[in-house]
């Protein structure tokens, strides 16, 4: 049987970011089992399409999801962003502090 997800990997990785800013595309293509180069080439279509906003914050990016700007292709009332990371996260991300690594 061949494995399918309810989320497209454009929307895992927004999932992703939600989670953590500062998140490393190695470790987002980790976490969704792809390659960087995948991870790449979405980050691109999402900043392209002004869903994130990528700053350098000094040898690292940091990322700004647009919570604002309504889901892409939505056939019902527009649901925006942010509305639906809240739902899959369980709290606004303005509050979340990026993750520490354990030690």
């Amino acid at each position: 049987m061949a494995e399918w997800s309810f989320l497209t990997n454009h929307g895992r990785v927004l999932l992703c970011i939600a989670r953590d800013p500062g998140v490393r595309l190695r470790d987002i293509a980790a976490q969704l089992d792809v390659t960087e180069r995948t991870v790449h080439g979405i980050l691109i279509d999402l900043t392209e399409a002004h869903y994130v906003r990528k700053e350098r914050d000094g040898r690292r990016n940091r990322y700004e999801i647009q919570e604002h700007l309504p889901l892409r292709g939505s056939v019902s009332r527009e649901r925006t962003i942010g509305e639906v990371l809240n739902l899959l996260v369980g709290s606004p991300r303005a509050k979340r502090q990026p993750q520490k690594a354990r030690t």
